[in-house]
C-alpha cells in the first residue's frame, strides 16, 4: 500500500479500542517474569556454554602479540578467537569501528578476543589471563583542545538562509552565547547479550536489538555470510534507547565463539564494556546568536555546533531543530566534527535534538530576558506555520502555540516570580519553561496477519517492543480494524523471518509499524469480504461478524486466511514539514545553603497526532522527562584525557534519575490527528518527551537562584558560591 494521498475517514476513526488507555498486553509476562529476553534463553539451543569479551586496555595503538598459553590451559576452556584466526571480517557501515581489533586499536576496551568455557566463572577467569603487549600510540581524548573540522563532507554543509551575518549585526536586541553538553551513556537496564548458535553453515541468534533487519544485514556482513543464513531473534528488549540499534560485540563474539567451540555461546557485555565498548552520545560545544526588534521577532537565528567521534563518524547533530522551530528571515547553521579516540558517538534517544535543545531553548530564555519579555510569550511571537528555510513547505500539524498557552495556565505559570525572590523555607523555588521539538519521521514497514479457524487474529512483523508498548498498539491496530476484542488478537514480534518493518528508533516505529499492520489487514478484510461473497468496499467488520448489505456473518465461516502488505510513504513526506511539538514546565527547588536542586513537579504538553494508546504513551513521555531531568543535573560520562576512556563506566558511577526522584509528574496530550502522516493519523511520542527538558530544568533554576549555568550537567558545585544570600 502506498500512502501518498491524506488519509480520509477509516476503521481506525471508530477509535473503539485504538485510542483507548489499554493495559500493555505483554504486562502479565514482565511482571511475572517469564517474559523471554535473550541472555534467559535457556529453553533454546540445548548445551549452552558461555563467553567473556577480553578488551583493550588501550584506547589507541597495536597490538603487538597475544599470548593465550594460559588462557587456553584454564579450567573449561573450550575456545579462545581472536582477529588473527577468526578468519576474514567485514565492517558494516553502520559500525564506525571494528567490532573485533587487531592488530590496530581504535578505542578503549574494543573487542580483542572471545574466550569460550563451560561456565561463565571459567571464561572469566580465563579471559583474565588473555596476556596482551600493546604498543601505544598517541590519542585525542579531549574535545576541547581538538580542532574541528573546518567544513562538514559534500553531503552536510553550513545551511544558510538570507544574510545571518548582516541581520545579527544590525539587531537591536542580541545574544551570543556558548553552552557544553557532556558525553552520555544509554544505561539501559537491560544489558546487552546474545546467544549463538549454528546449524551448518545457518546462525541463529538469539539477541537484544532494535531493529532486526539491520541487524540481520550488519551480521551477515561482518561475518562474510549470506543474509538468508541468518535468523535473529528478539522479542523481548529490556530498553535501548538507541544503544541496541546496531549489531555490536556481543552478536559477532557471540557468533564467532560458537563456531569455533563447536557449541552454542551464551555472551553478555560487562557494565564497563557497554559503556566503553558499545555506542554514547557524543559531548557537544555549542554557539547560539540571536538578533531580534524591540517587538521581540527574531531577525537573525544561527546555531553552530562541534562534537567528536572516531574517523570516519557523524557529528551529533545538535543544530537540526534550530532550522525548523522558530521564524526568522536570516539563518545559519552549522556543524563541525573533531576527529577523537574515544569510544563510538552514534544515536541516543532524540539524537541531535535533546543536546540541541538544552542549548537553544536556554537561549531563547536569556533573549526573553534581555528583551525584557516572558519567555512563553517570546516564543509565541516567534511561531511559525511553515519551514523557516523553505516558506512555501508548510507544517502538516503545528500547535507549539497551544502546547505553551495550554501549559502556562494548567501549571500556573502566572505565578512565577523574579529570579531568587521566591522562597519555601531554605529552599529557592522557581519555575522554567521550554519548547519541545522533534520530527515525524515514517519508514517503509511490512506485517504479516492471519485469520484463524477459530476467529482470532495473529499478527507478524519483525517490528520490537524495547519496553514501548509495541505488542499492544499494534494487537489494539488490528483488533480496531478486524472488529475483535483485543483479547482475540496474538501478537508476534521480533523475529526476523516475519515482515520486515520499521523497527524501534527515531519515534518512527510506533506509527509507522501500526500502519504496516493496517496496510496488512486492509488486504486481509478484502478477501474475508470475498470469501464470504460480500463487497469488501461497502463490508463492516465489528463485534466478530462482517456485515454488508443486510447480511451478517462471524468471521469464522471465512476459515483460515492470511494476508500481508508493506506501507510505503511517498510524496507527502515530502511536501510537507511533519513535526511533533510540545511545552515543558518545570518547578526545582535549591537549596539555598547546600545549593542542592530537587525537581518539585513538571509537565509536559504534547501536540503529536492521534495518541494510539494515552496509557503506553504517557509512560513514555515521562521516563523521556525523567532522563532530561538526568541529562540537566547528573549525567556525564567522565574521560580521562591522558589514556582515553569514559571513567565512570557503570551504574555506580553514572548516576541516572528514577522517577521517585521527582515527585509530580503530569503529561496532557493535545487532540489532534495529522491525516498527512499516516493511515493512523498517529505520529511518534517516545523521544519528545526529552526534547527541551533539560533547558526547562536549567531555566527553572535560574528563576529560583538568578544563576545562569550553561555547562551541563547543573550540579551544586556550580551554583554553591553563588547562591543569594540568606536574610
Amino acid at each position: 500500500m502506498k500512502f501518498d494521498t491524506r488519509a480520509g475517514t477509516n476503521p481506525i476513526d471508530q477509535l473503539k479500542v485504538i485510542g483507548r488507555a489499554t493495559d500493555r498486553i505483554d504486562g502479565p509476562l514482565k511482571t511475572s517474569g517469564t517474559a523471554p529476553y535473550a541472555y534467559e534463553r535457556s529453553d533454546v539451543a540445548p548445551g549452552q556454554v558461555y563467553g567473556y569479551v577480553v578488551g583493550s586496555a588501550i584506547a589507541k595503538g597495536r597490538i603487538r602479540s597475544i599470548d593465550l598459553t594460559e588462557a587456553k590451559a584454564a579450567p573449561g576452556v573450550l575456545a579462545i578467537v581472536t582477529a588473527a584466526d577468526a578468519g576474514p571480517l567485514g565492517k558494516s557501515k553502520r559500525n564506525t569501528a571494528k567490532l573485533l581489533a587487531g592488530p590496530d586499536i581504535e578505542h578503549y576496551h574494543q573487542a580483542l578476543a572471545v574466550v569460550v568455557a563451560e561456565t561463565f566463572e571459567q571464561a572469566r577467569a580465563a579471559a583474565n589471563l588473555v596476556r596482551v603487549d600493546y604498543a601505544r600510540g598517541k590519542g585525542r581524548f579531549d574535545l576541547d583542545a581538538s580542532k574541528p573540522a573546518a567544513k562538514m563532507p559534500e553531503d552536510e554543509p553550513d545551511k544558510r538562509f538570507g544574510d545571518f551575518e548582516g541581520a545579527f549585526a544590525a539587531a537591536v536586541v542580541k545574544l551570543d552565547a556558548r553552552y557544553t553538553t557532556p558525553d552520555q551513556a544509554h544505561a539501559m537496564m537491560e544489558p546487552h547479550a546474545t546467544i549463538a548458535a549454528w546449524e551448518g553453515d545457518r546462525l541463529t541468534l538469539w539477541t537484544s536489538n532494535q531493529m532486526i533487519d539491520w541487524a540481520v544485514g550488519d551480521t551477515a556482513t561482518t561475518l562474510g555470510i549470506p543474509k538468508e543464513n541468518v535468523h535473529i531473534i528478539s522479542p523481548y528488549i529490556g530498553g535501548g534507547f538507541g544503544g541496541k540499534l546496531f549489531t555490536r560485540a556481543d552478536a559477532v563474539l557471540a557468533a564467532l565463539g560458537a563456531r569455533a567451540a563447536g557449541r552454542p555461546v551464551k555472551l553478555t557485555l560487562t557494565r564497563p564494556m557497554i559503556f566503553n565498548n558499545t555506542t554514547h552520545r557524543p559531548a557537544t560545544r555549542q554557539r547560539i546568536r540571536i538578533g531580534c526588534g524591540r517587538d521581540g521577532k527574531i531577525t537573525a537565528i544561527g546555531h553552530e555546533s562541534w562534537s567528536g567521534d572516531l574517523p570516519g563518524g557523524q557529528p551529533e547533530t545538535a543544530v537540526k531543530q534550530t532550522e525548523l522551530l522558530y521564524a526568522g528571515a536570516n539563518r545559519l547553521t552549522a556543524m563541525r566534527l573533531s576527529v577523537l579516540d574515544l569510544p563510538e558517538g552514534n544515536a541516543m534517544r532524540a539524537p541531535g535534538e535533546a543536546s540541541g535543545l538544552m542549548a537553544l531553548e536556554f537561549a531563547m530564555d536569556e533573549m526573553a530576558e534581555k528583551l525584557g519579555m516572558d519567555p512563553v510569550e517570546f516564543r509565541v511571537v516567534n511561531d511559525t506555520q511553515v519551514d523557516p528555510m523553505d516558506p512555501k513547505r508548510p507544517f502538516s500539524q503545528r500547535q507549539l502555540v497551544k502546547c505553551l498557552r495550554d501549559g502556562a495556565a494548567h501549571f500556573g505559570w502566572a505565578r512565577r516570580g523574579l529570579p531568587g525572590r521566591v522562597r519555601d523555607g531554605r529552599w529557592l523555588v522557581g519555575m522554567g519553561v521550554a519548547a519541545a521539538f522533534r520530527n515525524n519521521m515514517v519508514q517503509t514497514s511490512a506485517a504479516r496477519v492471519r485469520l484463524e479457524q477459530d476467529g482470532t487474529i495473529v499478527v507478524e512483523t519483525d517490528m520490537t517492543d524495547i519496553g514501548t508498548g509495541s505488542y499492544t498498539i499494534i494487537g489494539q491496530t488490528a483488533a480496531e480494524m478486524m472488529g475483535v476484542p483485543l483479547d482475540r488478537v496474538v501478537v508476534r514480534l521480533g523475529d526476523s523471518r516475519f515482515p520486515v518493518s520499521a523497527g524501534s528508533g527515531g519515534q518512527w516505529g510506533g506509527n509507522s509499524s501500526t500502519a504496516g499492520v493496517y496496510a496488512a489487514c486492509v488486504k486481509l478484510r478484502e478477501a474475508i469480504a470475498r470469501q464470504l461473497g460480500l463487497d469488501p468496499a461497502t463490508a463492516v467488520f465489528a463485534g466478530g461478524k462482517v456485515q454488508d448489505g443486510g447480511r451478517s456473518m462471524p468471521l469464522t465461516r471465512a476459515g483460515a486466511l492470511v494476508a500481508e502488505d508493506t506501507i510505503e510513504f511517498d510524496k507527502l513526506s515530502k511536501e510537507y514539514q511533519q513535526s511533533t511539538f510540545g511545552g515543558h514546565f518545570v518547578e526545582v527547588g535549591v537549596h539555598a545553603m547546600t545549593g542542592e536542586i530537587r525537581v518539585r513537579r513538571m509537565l509536559a504538553v504534547c501536540a503529536a497526532g492521534r495518541i494510539l494508546n494515552p496509557k503506553s504513551a504517557r509512560s513514555q513521555v515521562i521516563g523521556a522527562m525523567t532522563m532530561g531531568a538526568g541529562a540537566a543535573l547528573m549525567e556525564e560520562l567522565a574521560v580521562d584525557k591522558r589514556f582515553g576512556f569514559f571513567v565512570n563506566h557503570d551504574l555506580a558511577g553514572y548516576e541516572v534519575p528514577v522517577h521517585a526522584d521527582i515527585p509530580h509528574q503530569e503529561v496532557i496530550f493535545l487532540d489532534e490527528v495529522d491525516p498527512i502522516s499516516s493511515p493512523m493519523k498517529a505520529k511518534g511520542v517516545g523521544e519528545l518527551g526529552i526534547c527541551g527538558v533539560g533547558a526547562a530544568v536549567a531555566n527553572a533554576i535560574y528563576n529560583a537562584t538568578g544563576i545562569r549555568v550553561r555547562d551541563y550537567p547543573i550540579t551544586l558545585d556550580k551554583l554553591l558560591d553563588r547562591l543569594p544570600q540568606m536574610t
